[in-house]
This record gives C-alpha cells, sequence and structure tokens, in this order.
C-alpha cells in the first residue's frame, strides 16, 4: 500500500461523472485518491481547504448524459447550481480536466493514468 509520500489526488466532478469509479480503480493501481464531494458544498474551494490534494482531476458530464447515468428523464433542477457555482472554483484551478460525457470508465482512466504517468 503507497504510504504518506505518495501524492494524494484529488477527484471532483458533478454528479455522475465518474469520480467514485475513477478512484477506486487509481486505488486498485496503487494511487492516494480522494473523491471530494465539493458539488455538496456552498464553500467554493472547500476542495482545497479540506483535502488539499497535490493533483486535482476535474471529470465533467453534460446535464443529459448525467441524468441518463441517474435513470432519470431529464436534468435535476440543482444541476446548474451544482456545476456552475459549486464546482467553479475546482474547475478553474484544476490540473486536469476531462469530458467523461462520450467515454467509457476505461477511456477516462486511461486518459487520466497517462496524465499522471508524465
Amino acid at each position: 500500500m503507497p504510504g504518506e509520500d505518495v501524492p494524494l489526488i484529488g477527484v471532483v466532478g458533478p454528479c455522475s461523472s465518474g469520480k467514485s469509479v475513477l478512484a477506486r480503480r487509481l486505488r486498485a493501481r496503487g494511487y492516494r485518491v480522494k473523491e471530494i464531494r465539493q458539488e455538496h458544498s456552498c464553500v467554493p474551494d472547500m476542495w482545497q481547504r479540506i483535502t488539499k490534494p497535490a493533483l486535482l482531476v476535474y471529470l465533467d458530464v453534460s446535464m443529459e448524459e448525467g441524468a441518463r447515468r441517474e435513470g432519470l428523464a431529464k436534468p435535476s433542477s440543482w444541476w446548474v447550481e451544482e456545476r456552475e457555482f459549486r464546482l467553479a472554483h475546482a474547475r478553474q484551478h484544476c490540473d486536469l480536466y476531462v469530458d467523461t460525457t462520450a467515454l467509457t470508465p476505461d477511456e477516462v482512466l486511461e486518459q487520466v493514468a497517462a496524465f499522471l504517468g508524465k
């Protein structure tokens, strides 16, 4: 198991963007990962204050795809607030931005792993 000397990677993004799946898969590869639930906080920089990741990965997803992944007929009423206000600071400060809308979990993992391997 990696020690504290391994940099902490934060994963943030709107609901249904794939944060949990990516975090689990990165951990399986030996990375220290924290799935940050910034989308539930009204404190814009909570991700930074509490977690203090060495690298921040922002996963995004379209409103329509997010709703489909959640099994909803249409996007939730809180979608715009979550994405445009609660996640704006993290999106502006991320080290890697990945739009997962048209990607499989394997493709997301490949993109993030390639970035981390640099």
